[in-house]
């Protein structure tokens, strides 16, 4: 991931994620209000919201996955694992884990400011 892009994703902050509460979570009609919202322009919006959020979330986990399988596969590391037991782990497959190694390892290089 080039450093520009990474710091262009930075800067947007889309709508943050609230936790539904568990008895919302369980009626499977209801996501974050949206199934109530009557005005579509209002609907669009917040949808839209949820979807940079979400979006945004998902680079965040995947940068810190690929942190965590750098740092499991570092050789320094007694306990370090080989790509394919990560890719165990994650339910990646042993390609896949050699790569997040590498992306890992290049966010472990170089840290956004």
């Amino acid at each position: 991931m080039a450093q520009p892009e990474r710091n262009e994703r930075q800067r947007l902050r889309p709508a943050p994620l609230l936790f539904e509460p568990s008895e919302a979570a369980a009626d499977p009609e209801h996501f974050f209000d949206l199934e109530s919202m009557e005005d579509p322009k209002e609907l669009l919006a917040r949808a839209t919201e949820l979807t940079l959020a979400f979006r945004a979330a998902t680079d965040r986990a995947v940068e810190f996955q690929a942190v965590a399988a750098a740092q499991l596969a570092d050789p320094r590391r007694f306990d370090r694992l080989t790509a394919a037991e990560i890719a165990e782990r994650a339910e990646w497959t042993e390609d896949y884990a050699k790569k997040m190694i590498e992306f890992g390892r290049s966010l472990l290089d170089d840290p956004a400011p």
